[in-house]
């Protein structure tokens, strides 16, 4: 079983983790609608990417073709 010879200092073990932080997903904005999305993807609310439809956008209560009766 591997067991370290020396003891690892506080310094180097922390230079090891300085790339490990979290960076925040920058967003940007739709062209078309103007709706805050993911950098270089569709567009969730209007099916555009890059100022040209490429999909129709869900409409919000689809549930892929079946009749729910949702009371509530």
């Amino acid at each position: 079983m591997a067991v370290p010879k020396f003891r690892i200092s506080a310094s180097k073990r922390d230079m090891r983790r300085s790339h490990h932080a979290l960076v925040a997903r920058s967003m940007a904005y739709c062209s078309s609608c103007g709706e805050a999305k993911l950098s270089h993807t569709v567009c969730k609310n209007c099916g555009s990417y890059n100022g040209k439809v490429v999909m129709q956008p869900k409409s919000k209560g689809d549930f892929g073709g079946e009749d729910f009766n949702v009371e509530g």
